[in-house]
């Protein structure tokens, strides 16, 4: 038997991430739950006691701090301690990102455990879903944040991740970063910083693999996005510049002219020339 405290709510897989669902459970001793299977992914977090787990020929013992993955449709069993009975906490989740977001923080089946120290408490936002448990637009977002940041909590656990980096998911997440802030003032500094490297391994790494510097890749991003905002919209060019990460017009007139042999409105004046020439071929 146990004392538990839970919601369910209806599953949505095509989310990105969905709570399915949350609870807190205090067990009696030698309680036991399974053999039993799941269609979702669910994570409990021991907050008291001790208990075991077994999945695919396995048997974990864990306690206090400790908490188990339990991926879709893999048979388990977990079984409270006779004499320290646990108290736990946990939520399930589906989606399309559920199983990046695990391997992000090194959880998979085959290495379902985890440990926090005692100055984490992932328990706190499976506590808040609690608090939050009714079905409006507010309620969910909370409850998917509350997700988000319960997975914050197990990758600032130090926890060693089940796959290394390699070399070129640096550049990618450089990538990323360069084209979600290319409008802003971005320096080499700003992104060797975001993706957790030096500055010179990480324009070894982009000469490596993009054949150019980061601060290359920067400037030919933004005169491609400055190209196509030139040539499908009515934008003041002062705005193309701004919105590309050029502070100053003139800046962004010489270095626009000096890349693509064109001012910026002369740039349009034939983009807009060439698509009517197109246009009137079609016809």
């Amino acid at each position: 038997m146990e004392n538990s405290l839970n919601f369910k709510l209806p599953q949505a897989e095509a989310e990105g991430i969905y709570v399915n669902n949350f609870g807190r459970s205090v067990t009696k001793p030698g309680h036991q739950y399974g053999p039993a299977v799941r269609s979702f992914f669910l994570i409990h977090y021991v907050l008291e006691g001790e208990g075991t787990f077994w999945v695919d020929g396995s048997t974990y013992h864990l306690k206090k701090g400790q908490g188990f993955l339990i991926e879709p449709d893999y048979m388990t069993v977990y079984t409270s301690h006779p004499e320290r009975p646990w108290t736990y906490a946990w939520v399930g989740f589906s989606g399309t990102r559920a199983r990046e977001l695990l391997r992000s923080v090194g959880l998979r089946q085959s290495s379902p455990i985890f440990s926090c120290g005692p100055d984490d408490h992932p328990e706190r936002y499976i506590l808040d879903m609690l608090e939050h448990n009714h079905a409006t637009t507010q309620d969910v977002y909370r409850r998917e944040a509350m997700l988000l940041l319960f997975f914050s909590c197990l990758a600032q656990g130090g926890r060693p991740q089940s796959t290394s980096r390699t070399e070129n998911s640096y550049v990618e997440t450089a990538v990323r970063y360069i084209q979600d802030h290319y409008h802003e003032p971005l320096r080499v500094e700003d992104i060797a910083r975001y993706v957790g490297v030096n500055r010179s391994y990480l324009c070894t790494l982009f000469k490596k693999y993009e054949g150019l510097s980061p601060i290359r890749y920067l400037q030919t991003f933004r005169m491609t996005r400055a190209s196509q905002l030139l040539a499908t919209t009515d934008l003041p060019i002062a705005t193309v510049a701004f919105s590309c990460g050029y502070q100053e017009p003139e800046a962004f007139h010489k270095a626009f002219k000096q890349r693509m042999g064109l001012s910026p409105g002369r740039y349009r004046a034939q983009a807009r020339t060439d698509t009517e020439r197109a246009r009137l071929e079609i016809l």
